[in-house]
């Protein structure tokens, strides 16, 4: 089957996993992290490529992107893939392949979403019992975003900057949305439109991406093939 092509729209942010091979770990030690972190500085700034979330969980990571050209994130990804590999090759003394096929990602509507796609990212730790708060995980974005800690790979998207005028009244505002969990729908719909490599967004942005690219941003409906109806989404044929 060959690979579903990729939404290669440059300006706009990107929702990123890339997991470790059957979903084995692909950080092993604290250098690892700070390893993998460097590269993603490096091959960020290489291809033109704004960091404004991550976070690096034992068996995986997740970042929010926005490319500044096409095929940016394509080549960034590919990049910082080769370098952490021959990293952990070398340092582990072994061979093989160290990811899970290609990265998955999925277009994100900065207007509505990108907030809440940072607060999924940066929760991650959470949900997954290994920390109460955020705040507790060490390898995330929350701590530039949230407390003002120095992290050279974070760019601010314009999103959040709208959240204050000073710096201290952003991340204020920032940790006042921590303050209620994400509901279950909300993260049903980025898991899925992350792991169905789709958009991410209100049906007049998915509207506007099919008519960019020519490609669906919706999970087809199983049955017959449907139709579309006014407002874009697909209707099943009886």
């Amino acid at each position: 089957m060959p690979r579903k092509p990729r939404f290669n729209l440059p300006g706009i942010p990107q929702h990123v996993i890339q997991r470790g091979n059957n979903r084995e770990p692909c950080f092993f030690a604290e250098q690892d992290y700070r390893s993998y972190l460097n590269d993603l500085a490096l091959v960020a700034n290489k291809y033109g490529c704004c960091i404004h979330a991550y976070v690096l969980m034992t068996n995986h990571a997740h970042l929010l992107v926005t490319p500044k050209k096409a095929y940016a994130l394509s080549e960034m990804m590919q990049a910082l893939g080769r370098r952490y590999v021959y990293y952990i090759n070398k340092t582990y003394t072994r061979s093989g392949t160290l990811w899970e096929g290609r990265f998955k990602s999925s277009l994100v509507d900065s207007d509505r979403y990108l907030l809440t796609c940072m607060r999924y990212i940066e929760l991650n730790p959470v949900r997954a019992g290994m920390v109460e708060t955020p705040a507790d995980y060490r390898w995330s974005s929350y701590h530039a975003n949230a407390n003002d800690a120095e992290d050279a790979l974070i760019q601010n998207h314009p999103i959040y900057t709208q959240l204050g005028v000073s710096g201290e009244d952003r991340r204020k505002a920032y940790r006042a949305l921590f303050h209620h969990h994400l509901d279950s729908e909300i993260v049903d719909q980025i898991r899925e439109s992350l792991n169905h490599e789709l958009v991410l967004g209100t049906s007049n942005f998915k509207d506007k991406i099919e008519a960019l690219t020519s490609r669906k941003t919706r999970l087809g409906k199983p049955g017959r093939p449907g139709v579309a109806d006014e407002g874009g989404e697909y209707l099943v044929l009886d």
